[in-house]
């Protein structure tokens, strides 16, 4: 098993930090990402990954971005999310405890240069979405009401404590 498939697991469940990271213009940033065997299979999705050694999951997101995008220049907000979620992706079954992190940046140039070797095979790019084209989408986007939870957001501001999002089972 690769060693990226294994970092940030506690008892079979993989930690997981998000990162919900809004431009100037209240943009949403998405990586696109497909099956590193079918690029056909594809989905948008947040940045962000498992924990790795001792960090926290502030610093695991902070670390995930830099790595996804090359954004650097952020503020890190609250937790918004938490979701459990499972799913097949490369071979095997993916159990993740995941927090969504909100972050603010004017740094909407995004570079991935450090993406691990799987990442590489199945991160095809990054996109920026306003909530009416992510309201619009019929791609497959990840958490499912990933519209919806940003319109909330950004009508009503994070949420005094983070809310617990249903679980996803693909």
């Amino acid at each position: 098993m690769p060693a990226e498939a294994v970092q940030g697991h506690d008892d079979g469940l993989r930690k997981v930090a998000r990162v919900v990271l809004l431009d100037p213009d209240d943009r949403i940033l998405l990586l696109y990402g497909h099956e590193p065997e079918d690029p056909a299979d594809n989905w948008w999705f947040t940045p962000g990954g498992g924990l790795e050694g001792d960090e926290t999951r502030a610093e695991a997101a902070l670390r995930e971005l830099a790595e996804e995008t090359g954004i650097t220049e952020v503020e890190l907000g609250p937790v918004l999310w938490r979701r459990m979620c499972s799913f097949p992706f490369a071979g095997r079954r993916w159990d993740q405890d995941e927090w969504y992190y909100l972050a603010r940046t004017t740094q909407t140039v995004t570079r991935a240069a450090g993406l691990t070797e799987l990442e590489r095979r199945s991160v095809a790019g990054a996109r920026w979405w306003t909530c009416q084209e992510l309201a619009r989408a019929h791609e497959t986007v990840y958490p499912t009401k990933l519209a919806e939870l940003l319109r909330t957001l950004l009508d009503e501001g994070p949420p005094a404590g983070p809310v617990t999002l249903d679980p996803e089972i693909v």
